[in-house]
């Protein structure tokens, strides 16, 4: 017999297939729209404007260019599913190789960010919430209300303007010193690729150059966890396990951190996976402001160019990345809280 466990992500993966399917037909409408002939589309494969009308025939029948649309999304759903996204129209080579150089940039600063703002957004929340009421309170308040309603390039400006350029503490673009020779590429992420091959001088070039777009990222997002995290503390403090927990002599100190913060924990879990995908989307802008050459780069660049095939392909990742961080947190929720299998 199955446990409920077991139908829960049974469940949420059904769910987490359909909702990549939708995302992939939508694409793919999208793709039609930008690109609705069969010749222009033969014209991007080829990489070659001027191909003769005999080799675009040949392209055509090859790839199905002209059968049915449904078994066009059937080929481009198969398609993405093993990895291939399509021509890129301004380099003439598959996207995913193309960014292969990019996403394991992103998402090392990503993940760096979001685990920042959020350790943050927690200690701030429990410090709202056990001064609820008070001066810190209202000053934790003030600070995440300011940086979440900033725009997302005035935080990376104001950073590098401050850090960088007035104090000089840290680099204001790239992601490494150019001057540097990179280590072998392993993962593609520079931190983890120096860390393996033991090079320190360039771990610590690309540490500097990740602190400051890793904490623009961070000041992004990590209101929305200082809010959840204060209403989350302040309704576990109110329980009466954290009274007889007073009433044991426990002191303040024990009580927040050591009984609350576990509880308040839980819906932050759900809160983390959608800042994921708002973080992916920050990174757009962040990694422009800074120069850091990821996914966000990428992008910017392929719409100076016109280069609609790689954005769509860097749609279908975000989305793609979205969905999985969503059914992590799913099945992690579950994992914290056995009642949400029952849903």
């Amino acid at each position: 017999m199955v446990s409920n466990f077991g139908l829960f992500v049974v469940r949420r993966a059904i769910n987490a297939a359909v909702t990549l399917v939708l995302l992939i037909a939508l694409v793919f409408v999208l793709l039609h729209v930008l690109v609705p002939s069969p010749v222009a589309m033969a014209r991007i494969i080829t990489g070659n404007p001027r191909a003769t009308p005999a080799i675009l025939a040949s392209i055509i029948k090859a790839n199905d260019l002209d059968a049915p649309l449904y078994i066009q999304f059937y080929n481009y759903l198969i398609g993405i599913l093993h990895g291939n996204f399509g021509t890129d129209t301004l380099y003439h080579v598959p996207e995913l190789q193309e960014m292969q150089a990019y996403l394991p940039v992103t998402l090392e600063l990503v993940v760096v960010g979001q685990i920042i703002g959020v350790l943050i957004g927690l200690y701030t929340g429990a410090i709202a919430a056990a001064n609820r009421n008070r001066a810190p309170d209202y000053g934790m308040k003030a600070l995440y209300l300011t940086t979440w309603s900033a725009p997302i390039f005035l935080v990376g400006f104001i950073m590098q303007l401050v850090v960088a350029y007035w104090l000089n503490l840290l680099p204001a673009t790239g992601v490494v010193d150019p001057t540097l020779i990179p280590p072998p590429a392993v993962t593609g992420a520079p931190i983890i690729d120096a860390l393996l091959a033991q090079n320190w001088v360039y771990f610590w070039s690309a540490v500097q150059h990740l602190i400051l777009p890793a904490f623009a990222i961070a000041v992004i997002g990590f209101g929305l966890v200082t809010r959840l995290g204060r209403a989350s503390m302040i309704d576990a403090l109110d329980r009466d396990y954290v009274k007889l927990a007073y009433m044991k002599g426990l002191s303040k100190g024990k009580v927040v951190w050591g009984t609350a913060f576990r509880n308040a924990m839980i819906p932050i879990i759900t809160l983390v996976a959608l800042l994921f995908a708002f973080s992916v989307g920050g990174a757009v802008i962040i990694e422009d402001v800074f120069a850091y050459h990821g996914m966000g780069f990428f992008t910017v660049n392929a719409i100076y160019n016109d280069d609609y095939t790689a954005v769509l392909a860097f749609t279908v990742i975000t989305g793609i990345a979205v969905i999985v961080a969503n059914f992590v947190a799913d099945i992690l929720y579950a994992v914290a809280d056995p009642r949400v299998r029952l849903t």
